[in-house]
C-alpha cells in the first residue's frame, strides 16, 4: 500500500532532505556544537573560545574553518585577531532547539516523577 498522491505532494524535495542532513551533520560533533553554543552567546577569538570549551586552539580552529566554510559562522578582524560569530540563524535555531530538548531530557532523568500512589 503506497502513500496517497495528495500526501506525497506536500513532501519536501529530495534535495531538502540532503541539505537538512548536512546541517545536522555540521552540529554532530559535540565539540563543534559546543563551539556554536558559545558563539551564539558571545563573539570570540580562537584562544578565548578554546579556553571556554576546554580544547586546544588548533582543534577549535579546524572546527571554525568547517563552520565558516558551511556559512554558519563569520570572522572579522580586530587587530591581529579573528573574532568569530554565528551568522546563520537556522544553525542558531537548530542548536538552541537541540540543547533545550537535551536539557529537558537531562532534567527529567535527574528528577523522575514520583510514582503514582
Amino acid at each position: 500500500m503506497g502513500v496517497p498522491e495528495g500526501d506525497r505532494a506536500a513532501d519536501p524535495p529530495e534535495r531538502a532532505f540532503h541539505s537538512a542532513a548536512l546541517r545536522f551533520g555540521l552540529l554532530a560533533s559535540p565539540l563543534r556544537l559546543r563551539i556554536v553554543w558559545m558563539l551564539i552567546r558571545n563573539e570570540s577569538d580562537v584562544t578565548q573560545l578554546a579556553l571556554r570549551v576546554g580544547a586546544r586552539p588548533q582543534a577549535v580552529s579546524q572546527h571554525l574553518a568547517r563552520l565558516k566554510l558551511a556559512g554558519a559562522v563569520r570572522a572579522r578582524s580586530e587587530g591581529r585577531r579573528q573574532i568569530y560569530a554565528v551568522t546563520d540563524p537556522r544553525v542558531k535555531a537548530v542548536a538552541e532547539t537541540m540543547m533545550a530538548m537535551t536539557a529537558a531530557d537531562e532534567a527529567a532523568a535527574q528528577n523522575p516523577a514520583a510514582p503514582a500512589p
